[in-house]
């Protein structure tokens, strides 16, 4: 009985070890032991994924470049534009005569096709003429057209006051001499082309270029500049 009993040990044994082999072969397991613990098969090591790299800042953006200002650009004054008026308050020139009584001649046509671009003031004859403004006779002339002149500048050298058709001129009256507003000048008349029957006082405005020559200028219409003014010299 005993034998028997050893036998059937010996053949379990056997039977566990074979099949412990069969096992460990077909399945390609390894076994690490280890004392005092539980065989485990040995894990792959865990692939660690890379840090993400934050993506990189993009560049600031262009700022846009400023348009330079350029300077304003200044309109040339028409060559035609009127002149400026004188700023002086003028008297009318030729004394006893009404306002009402002028008429606007600065338009009218003299010959056939010649501007007047002056103002006749009908007067008899040897009626006084006085200087509409303060300022230096520049010019006494006798010419053809205008027979006995005076042209007075202003204070400022810009304007000329120009006086024709004169009878006479006044005592005392020289070129170079200042003359107050409301002094004598000459007395009405017909000479130079004017029509004897019907004297009168040809009185012109213009503004002086800067070569201040007497005899030419930008022609302004004296009517508006007399209309309302008063007729007479301050204290007379």
């Amino acid at each position: 009985m005993m034998g028997r009993a050893l036998f059937f040990v010996l053949g379990v044994l056997v039977g566990a070890v074979a099949v412990f082999f069969y096992v460990t072969i077909n399945h390609n397991v390894s076994i690490v032991p280890t004392a005092g613990t539980p065989s485990q098969p040995v894990q792959a090591p865990r692939v660690l994924a890379p840090p993400s790299v934050a993506p990189a800042p993009l560049p600031p953006p262009k700022s846009t470049p400023v348009p330079t200002q350029t300077p304003a650009q200044v309109t040339p004054a028409p060559q035609n534009a009127a002149p400026a008026m004188p700023a002086a308050n003028l008297l009318l020139p030729v004394q006893g005569i009404q306002l009402s009584e002028l008429v606007d001649t600065f338009n009218q046509t003299r010959g056939s096709t010649r501007i007047h671009e002056a103002l006749d003031i009908m007067a008899p004859r040897g009626r006084e003429v006085v200087a509409v403004a303060d300022g230096k006779i520049a010019k006494l002339f006798n010419s053809k057209q205008g027979g006995l002149t005076v042209y007075q500048f202003d204070p400022t050298e810009r304007w000329t006051y120009y006086y024709a058709h004169l009878d006479r001129y006044a005592e005392g009256i020289a070129e170079g001499k200042v003359l107050k507003r409301g002094e004598l000048v000459g007395y009405v008349g017909s000479t130079g082309n004017a029509n004897a029957d019907a004297p009168h006082l040809h009185f012109a405005i213009f503004e002086l270029g800067p070569e201040k020559r007497w005899w030419e200028g930008k022609p302004i219409n004296p009517y508006p500049l007399l209309r309302g003014v008063p007729q007479t010299a301050a204290g007379k």
